[in-house]
């Protein structure tokens, strides 16, 4: 059995990416499913001090890595915001993929050990922008900063990615037919 961990990222409660989480986790329901809505955790979002100073990890992020290390398959669920995820999962991730945690660095080598090899991830992102304007003006860097900056830089090899252009503009039966579409992701990944 699958074991999937769902973090929804987005701030607002009653989002559309709520919605999205769960159509995922109802469609992976043949597996052992965990979900974190980032807005609930009681934790700071900034490294303060750095790498060099680290701050102990709260009770919640303390949990969240348990989580991580637990899952074989990782879903993010986030809005992108000017370009990139909302600074909630920025801040998480500064905070939650450490250096003992998602990499290691081992002396004499120019990368790090990958601490989180073997587990793969979706990442199922909305926007208000066109795709070809993400794409050829942005360069899609938000992607790209998920994608190969933070989670093959640890290790998860297998990222895919589910983007949904044009919400603020999309209808109610395209909003629909897209949780549908994330229902079947999810149940193909059970």
């Amino acid at each position: 059995m699958n074991k999937i961990l769902i973090i929804q990222s987005n701030p607002a409660e009653g989002s559309y990416s709520e919605a999205l989480a769960a159509a995922y986790a109802e469609g992976a329901a043949g597996a052992e499913v965990r979900t974190i809505h980032l807005s609930q955790l009681d934790f700071n979002p900034v490294l303060t001090g750095g790498y060099s100073n680290k701050e102990p990890l709260e009770q919640d992020l303390q949990d969240a890595q348990a989580h991580i290390k637990w899952a074989d398959h990782l879903v993010f669920v986030y809005p992108t915001w000017w370009g990139g995820p909302p600074a909630l999962l920025k801040g998480f991730i500064d905070r939650v993929f450490l250096p003992g945690f998602a990499y290691k660095y081992v002396k004499g080598k120019a990368l790090p050990e990958q601490l989180l090899k073997g587990k793969t991830a979706r990442i199922i992102v909305t926007m208000d922008a066109p795709g070809w304007y993400y794409r050829f003006f942005q360069g899609m860097a938000g992607h790209k900063m998920m994608k190969i900056n933070i989670l093959q830089f640890c290790g998860v090899k297998s990222v895919r990615f589910t983007t949904l252009y044009e919400v603020r503009k999309s209808s109610l039966a395209k909003r629909q037919g897209w949780l549908s579409k994330v229902k079947q992701l999810g149940e193909r990944s059970a």
